[in-house]
This record gives structure tokens, sequence and C-alpha cells, in this order.
């Protein structure tokens, strides 16, 4: 068994020193852009590189998977890795806001057993375990239960045309943190419609999911980790209730986006 105290003290550290990076508490971070568009800090190198020495010596027959780690296929041939993204939310994390979060999720088989988020600049801590739960500050989760589409909350800072039956909220620059609203009851719905990678969801996927939330990719298939292409078309995440009707809202958009 995983020592989970262990566990939830390296993902504690890993807070603190993206926290001791964050411009929002008066600190100095450099940064770059990996290519444009796609901007990285000397935060997320230091998390990743922090995260991968110690969850490494916590399990050591586990593969890694990282948004800031080079890809190693010798990861397709572990029953269990370790999915991180050290700084989810790149773009709150640099300008001072606190919509970010550390992303950490140990994957099965394909499918995830951990989730776990620490969100230091909003003092949130959340976790879920694959058929047990999930919870926010040891607070347990329940997903929201809307029972009709339009309306809906979702995080947002703009809305398309076809899109404004719907209704906004406030918008982290963190997905995993959106996803992880609708676990919260603070969203009913986030979707996607672009190709992702797998770390940028597997940890909150599982809270939102183990809170009661419908998880999908954009045509409602159910996602699957470790796979030799890390990524995904889209992502859908809701109350049950609603599912199929965001499925269907999105269906055209979804087929054209994903083979352009």
């Amino acid at each position: 068994m995983i020592d989970r105290s262990r566990l939830d003290a390296i993902l504690d550290e890993a807070g603190k020193i993206a926290f001791g990076f964050w411009p929002g508490a008066g600190h100095e971070v450099t940064s770059w852009e990996k290519e444009p568009g796609s901007p990285v800090s000397e935060a997320d190198i230091e998390v990743d590189g922090f995260l991968r020495q110690e969850l490494g010596k916590l399990l050591p027959s586990a593969g890694w998977l990282s948004e800031e780690t080079a890809d190693d296929p010798k990861r397709l041939d572990k029953g269990l890795i370790w999915l991180v993204d050290p700084i989810d939310g790149t773009r709150d994390f640099l300008r001072g806001r606190a919509g970010w979060c550390v992303s950490v999720a140990l994957i099965s088989e394909g499918k995830p057993l951990l989730g776990m988020l620490d969100a230091p600049a909003r003092q949130e801590k959340w976790v879920a375990e694959a058929g047990k739960g999930a919870w926010r500050n040891g607070i347990a989760l329940h997903a929201s239960t809307r029972q009709e589409f339009a309306g809906a909350r979702v995080p947002a800072a703009s809305l398309q045309k076809v899109d404004q039956i719907l209704s906004m909220v406030d918008q982290p620059n963190s997905i995993a943190l959106r996803v992880a609203m609708v676990g919260a009851d603070e969203a009913d719905l986030v979707a996607t419609l672009r190709w992702g990678f797998e770390w940028d969801i597997g940890a909150a996927a599982l809270i939102a999911r183990e809170a009661g939330a419908a998880v999908s990719d954009a045509f409602g298939r159910p996602f699957l980790y470790n796979k030799r292409d890390p990524r995904a078309f889209g992502l859908l995440v809701s109350a049950p209730a609603i599912h199929t009707d965001a499925i269907d809202h999105l269906a055209d958009r979804a087929a054209t986006i994903a083979t352009q």
C-alpha cells in the first residue's frame, strides 16, 4: 500500500515550492515560452523536479508522465504511472492570480486511482480515491445535480453566440480547477473543444467523477490514460442529467474541429 501521509506531505511541499515563486505573494519568477502561446516558468521546472524525485522514492515501480518532462516510452510498460502537471494554470500563476494548482494523479492500468490538486493561493487541497469519494479540505464533495442544460453554469470569460443559453461563472485559468468546480457544485458544465493532454485532466476528472459528475471526452467517450499518444480530443464534465444534451450541443463543432 502507498504511504498516504507521505504522499500528502509531498504534495503539500510541492505547493509550498510553487507558492514561493508566485508573483501574487510578492515573489519574482522567471518565465519563457516553450512555443508561442505556451508559457512555462522556473516554478514549473522546480516543482516538476521535486515531484519526480519524491514520488519516485515513494513508489519506485511507477512510471512518469508530466507536462514538463521529456516523455519516456518506458512508461508504457508500467502498470502504474504518476501523471503530473506541476503548475496547471501557468498564465494565472504568472499574472499573480490565484487560479492555478499542482496536479498529481496515480494511474493504474489506464485508470486513475488517486487524484490530488493543491491550490495554495486559494488555500484548497482537493483529493479523490477511486470508489471512495472526493473531498476539498476534508469536506466531502457532491457534484452538480442540475437537470436542465439551458442556464447551466460554465466557468468562462465569454461565450460564443451559440453558447449564450448558458450562464457564466468565475473562470480560473487552471482547467483542473474548473473541472473540480463541477465536483463541488460551483459549476454545472466544463467543456473544451481542442486536443489536450492527459496531465491536464487526470486528477481533476477523478475528483469530479468521484463527486458524482459525468466525465468524458467531447464525443462522450471515457478517458484512458498512459496511452502512447497522451492526448484526447475535448473534455466534457457536467451534472449527469445534462451530459447527453451537452454532447449533442457540441457535436457538430467537435466533429469539425477534431479533424482539422
